[in-house]
């Protein structure tokens, strides 16, 4: 199941709320993985409104 763009976005933008409030390093491969998603949701939400 793909999740919405908007729903991987908010994701990614509370993981670098929570590098920057807890001044730890980004999780790179979440951080990969999300934008993947990211990608693939834009991508079918391009196509279903086509």
């Amino acid at each position: 199941m793909i999740r919405t763009a908007d729903a991987v976005n908010a994701e990614i933008r509370a993981l670098w709320e929570a590098v920057a409030r807890d001044g730890r390093p980004v999780d790179a491969e979440r951080y990969r993985r999300l934008v993947v998603e990211w990608a693939a949701a834009v991508r079918a939400e391009q196509e279903l409104a086509a």
